[in-house]
């Protein structure tokens, strides 16, 4: 498979490389099942692959990773922190790394706000590994604009993503243009459940793509620049979820899509 038969691209730019915008998920995978799960969207051509220390399947992922036989950096590797786990952050960040089978992830995130709160003195750390070539480029999941911009107003350094629950129905362009103001990408997961698959709207488009309303869903987030991780362990939707990323929406299709928003 050459890299023009992958979901390497389209990408988003960070700081550290290119993020492709097709990411596979892996929440509620068991870690026995995650070899197959993550070698099936490898194989698919999935590029771009998305776990956390809180999954407890970065050992599973590892040896899919270590099957594959894959270029280093032909694959787009993310874990995440979990929030009790401040004041430990090199040791996570290392054990992940072992796990993994890795020298280093492409993107490293604090997973959720640690007791709600930004929590400056953890990004500190974050940007530490980052500068050691630990994370090549590092975020966070689940912050606020205020959340961010008290992680740059401490250390300077912006988070390169932010990885957010995310769907036709919880888009805000207003946080849309705030991230892109502060120069951090939207990731979005969960895309199907924070979705209604039966809307009317989905299901036109999606028949005049000759497609499912799960692959609208994300052709929709590639069509906005959006990143979006779906998951799925059946060999049939993992191929499926990934072909949405080649359908071109109209416009008009993603207006149409944009206003099933709550926020519109």
């Amino acid at each position: 498979m050459t890299s023009s038969d992958t979901y390497a691209t389209p990408a988003a730019s960070l700081p550290g490389g290119d993020m492709p915008l097709l990411g596979f998920g892996t929440w509620q995978i068991p870690d026995d099942e995650a070899p197959e799960a993550v070698g099936i969207a490898l194989e698919a051509g999935y590029r771009h692959i998305d776990t956390a220390t809180g999954y407890e399947n970065e050992a599973g992922i590892g040896r899919a990773l270590a099957a594959a036989a894959l270029p280093r950096d032909e694959i787009f590797v993310t874990t995440k922190m979990p929030p009790d786990n401040v004041g430990h952050e090199r040791a996570t960040l290392e054990e992940s790394l072992g796990k993994l089978g890795l020298d280093h992830v492409d993107l490293w995130l604090v997973h959720w706000p640690p007791n709600k709160q930004a929590t400056p003195e953890a990004w500190a750390e974050f940007v530490k590994a980052r500068d050691e070539g630990l994370a090549s480029s590092i975020g966070v999941s689940n912050y606020s604009l205020e959340q961010i911009d008290e992680l740059i107003a401490a250390t300077g350094v912006a988070p390169a993503v932010n990885q957010v629950r995310w769907g036709p129905t919880l888009y805000d362009p207003a946080f849309v243009d705030g991230l892109r103001e502060r120069g951090t990408v939207l990731e979005g997961y969960s895309p199907f459940k924070a979705s209604n698959l039966d809307d009317p709207t989905l299901v036109s488009i999606a028949e005049a793509h000759e497609a499912g309303p799960a692959q609208v869903i994300v052709a929709w987030h590639v069509a906005h620049g959006f990143v979006v991780i779906p998951k799925s362990t059946r060999r049939e939707r993992i191929v499926a979820n990934a072909a949405g990323a080649r359908i071109e929406l109209t416009a008009d299709e993603v207006a149409a899509i944009d206003g099933l928003s709550q926020s519109a």
